[in-house]
C-alpha cells in the first residue's frame, strides 16, 4: 500500500446527536473530577498568577491513517506498535483549558459534545466537579471551528450552552465555515462524513451567531492570553500563549494530533486544509516551544496533554511533564 492510500481510508461516521449536559453537583473547588472509571478528568496548574485547569471533554477516535496522511504504511504501523498503540484505531483526547485571571473565568476550546462520536461531551460534568456551572464562564476562546472544538457551544435545545460567555472565534474560520458553503473535499473521509462535519460546525455555532467576537491571530485577545497565527489546518487557526510574569503555557491546538505520529515523526495530518502552510506553522511554533523551553498543552494529546518539545536531529521529541500533586 502506498503512502497516499492511507488518506483514502474512511473515518468512522460521527454521531451528530446534541450534547448531553450532565448533572451539576458542586464538590469543593480543587477536587479532581472523575470519569465513569474513576480516573482524573481535571488537572490544575499555575502559570504565574493565573490558575489554570485542564478539563477533559472525553475523547474521539478514528482510523490512525487519517492523522498521518503521508506516512508509509509499514513504517506507520511499526511506529504505532512500538508505542504500544493499536494499528486499527487512534484515540484522541479533548483537553480544554480553564484559566482564572482578573476575576474572570475563560475557557479555551469548547470541546466536542458528541459531534465526533459518543465519547465526547463530558466537559460540563467535569466543570461541575470543580464547582463550576456553565453560567460561571465569562469567555470561551476557540482556536478553530472544527466540531470537536465548538460542539459544546450548543445545548440540546439549540440555545447557548454558556449563557453569559463572550465567544471568540477566528475571523477567517467564520468566513470559511459559516458565511460560505465550505469546500471540504480536502478532508480524507467519506462524502457523507464531510457533509455531517460541515453541518455540525454550523449547528454548533448557530447559538452565538448574533454576538460572536471575531479575531485575527497575532493579538492579545484577553489579558494574559495571546494568539499566535497557526493557519493551515483551517484558514484561521490560532495557537495560544497563556502568560503571567515570566511563566508561559503554549497551546498548540491541532498543529499535531498525537505525539507519536505528528511530533516524534514528521507525518502530516490528513485534515490539514493547506498542508504546506500547516507544516510551516507547526515547525515555527514547535521551534519556539523547544528554543524557549515552554510548557506545552496539546488539545488531543494523552491527558492532561502537558509536556515539552525537544529539538532533535530528525525533528522533535515529546517529553511529558511530571505529574504535580
Amino acid at each position: 500500500m502506498d503512502r497516499h492510500s492511507i488518506n483514502r481510508r474512511g473515518m468512522m461516521l460521527a454521531s451528530m446527536t446534541g450534547l448531553a449536559i450532565a448533572g451539576m453537583g458542586r464538590p469543593a473547588l480543587g477536587q479532581l473530577a472523575s470519569n465513569a472509571t474513576g480516573n482524573a478528568a481535571t488537572y490544575r496548574l499555575r502559570v504565574g498568577d493565573i490558575q489554570a485547569t485542564v478539563v477533559s471533554d472525553g475523547g474521539l477516535s478514528g482510523p490512525p491513517g487519517v492523522y498521518a496522511g503521508d506516512a508509509p504504511e509499514a513504517e506507520f504501523r511499526e511506529a504505532l506498535t512500538r508505542a504500544f498503540l493499536p494499528t486499527d484505531t487512534m484515540v484522541l483526547n479533548l483537553n480544554t483549558l480553564l484559566i482564572e485571571t482578573g476575576g474572570r473565568r475563560i475557557l479555551i476550546e469548547a470541546g466536542a459534545a458528541q459531534t465526533m462520536g459518543p465519547n465526547g461531551g463530558r466537559l460540563f460534568a467535569n466543570l461541575a466537579a470543580i464547582g463550576l456551572r456553565p453560567e460561571g464562564i465569562d469567555a470561551v476562546v476557540i482556536s478553530h471551528t472544527h466540531p470537536d472544538h465548538v460542539g459544546n457551544l450548543r445545548t440540546p435545545e439549540g440555545g447557548k450552552a454558556f449563557p453569559r460567555a463572550t465567544v471568540h472565534v477566528p475571523e477567517a474560520d467564520w468566513s470559511f465555515f459559516m458565511r460560505d458553503d465550505p469546500d471540504l473535499s480536502y478532508l480524507p473521509v467519506s462524502p457523507d462524513f464531510r457533509r455531517r462535519f460541515g453541518e455540525a460546525i454550523k449547528r454548533s455555532l448557530e447559538p452565538v451567531v448574533r454576538d460572536v467576537v471575531l479575531y485575527r491571530a497575532g493579538t492579545e485577545i484577553l489579558p494574559g492570553l495571546a494568539t499566535l497565527p497557526a493557519h493551515g489546518h483551517t484558514p484561521g487557526m490560532a495557537s495560544f500563549l497563556v502568560h503571567s510574569g515570566p511563566d508561559q503555557l503554549l497551546l498548540t491546538a491541532d498543529l499535531a494530533y498525537h505525539p507519536v505520529v505528528n511530533i516524534e515523526r514528521p507525518w502530516r495530518p490528513g485534515p490539514d486544509r493547506d498542508k504546506d502552510a500547516a507544516l510551516e506553522a507547526r515547525r515555527r511554533i514547535f521551534d519556539r516551544a523547544a528554543a524557549d523551553r515552554l510548557l506545552v498543552l496539546g488539545f488531543h494529546y494523552p491527558f492532561p496533554g502537558l509536556g515539552h518539545m525537544l529539538k532533535t536531529d530528525s525533528g522533535y521529541a515529546w517529553i511529558p511533564a511530571n505529574w504535580q500533586f
